[in-house]
């Protein structure tokens, strides 16, 4: 069964269940796919899938952000909740460790040095880790080993 189906599926659960803050928040991921797949006339796999969870998982963490210094707890907890649904149907995440080795052994393949490399390395990093690692993580791995 693909994600998407698996979503589906979720969403149907939950309706059933009368879940309706759930239900919200997979509704919301399903018309995200729906708009990526009517945008460019393509049918989504996994990895794209994915992708597009993990950019609505970095929206909610800025509006819990943004929420949390206007003191609106009511608003920080409900994308707190939708957070935790979203963050389901990501798959496992590496360690800091495994990104930070994954990351030095990037470098060392491609003899990258300093800086001036930074998006050679990111793209060939982004190719490898996307999906499997918070890319805010992996671009901080990538600056600290350019620097060191």
């Amino acid at each position: 069964m693909s994600l998407k189906d698996q979503i589906t599926e979720d969403m149907k659960t939950a309706m059933r269940a009368k879940d309706s803050e759930r239900l919200g928040t997979i509704r919301l991921l399903l018309a995200a796919c729906k708009q990526k797949e009517v945008d460019e006339r393509v049918v989504l796999d996994d990895a794209a899938v994915v992708a597009i969870v993990d950019k609505l998982i970095k929206q909610r963490k800025d509006s819990i952000e943004a929420f949390q210094k206007a003191d609106r707890k009511d608003l920080a907890d409900k994308e707190a909740s939708e957070l935790l649904v979203l963050q389901a149907y990501l798959p496992a995440r590496l360690s800091q460790e495994e990104v930070t080795a994954a990351v030095k052994a990037i470098v060392t393949e491609l003899g990258a040095s300093g800086p001036g490399d930074m998006g050679k390395v990111m793209g060939a990093v982004k190719a490898q880790l996307t999906g499997k690692a918070d890319m805010g993580q992996v671009s901080a791995a990538v600056k600290a080993a350019l620097a060191g």
